[in-house]
């Protein structure tokens, strides 16, 4: 249905996933136990991340995130760093990764739930033929509450280090990483609201809580 080709930069990450049998990877490696000790945040939301979210990692403190651009449904550049101040949810994903594209209806519930001054899920597909393909998926699976992002170069794969599709990575106000989920996830199941909903009391709390 959707046939057309990622550029080189994609299909190399893509082809060794495939060739495993899936689009995504499962195994996140184990903690370092000489690296820094888990903040009280962190060990809290891992806490949370059960059941269907299990597959999250918290990082033991927020790591800086490297610049990267991409861009709006306009054309106009943007970085992460225009959504400072809000809890961001980072999907990376593309329209010919399976499990991304089921992942799409359930991370629009999300957003609607959630999405606000405080929160927002920026899906952002490295699609590289262009807006209207991705633009047409959303429209097909009534996506109507996600934004459209696009990085047609894909460099925010080796930025991030987003290897495998989807990669879904939790991104502070403050513009940091407080963890990732390598692999696909039911992003509207009770789990994952409980998490996100604890991830905003941690890191993006109601101004008059």
């Amino acid at each position: 249905m959707f046939q057309g080709k990622p550029k080189t930069i994609v299909i190399l990450a893509a082809a060794a996933l495939i060739a495993a049998g899936a689009v995504y990877l499962i195994g996140q490696g184990g903690g370092n136990p000489d690296g820094p000790a888990m903040s009280e945040a962190a060990a809290r939301l891992d806490a949370v991340a059960i059941g269907e979210v299990a597959n999250f990692k918290a990082k033991p403190v927020p790591a800086a995130v490297s610049a990267f651009t991409f861009e709006n449904a306009d054309g106009e550049p943007l970085t992460l760093a225009d959504f400072r101040g809000k809890l961001v949810l980072l999907n990376i994903w593309a329209t010919w990764c399976g499990p991304c594209r089921e992942e799409m209806p359930e991370l629009d519930e999300l957003q609607e739930a959630f999405g606000g001054e405080r929160f927002e899920v920026v899906a952002l597909s490295v699609d590289s033929n262009g807006q209207k393909l991705v633009r047409d998926f959303l429209a097909e699976v009534e996506a109507d509450h996600l934004g459209l992002y696009i990085d047609p170069t894909a460099k925010a794969n080796f930025t991030l280090g987003a290897f495998g599709l989807p990669t879904t990575l939790l991104i502070s106000p403050e513009g940091e990483e407080i963890g990732r989920m390598v692999g696909p996830a039911p992003w509207a199941s009770e789990d994952a609201k409980a998490f996100i909903a604890e991830a905003l009391r941690l890191y993006a709390p109601e101004a008059n809580s």
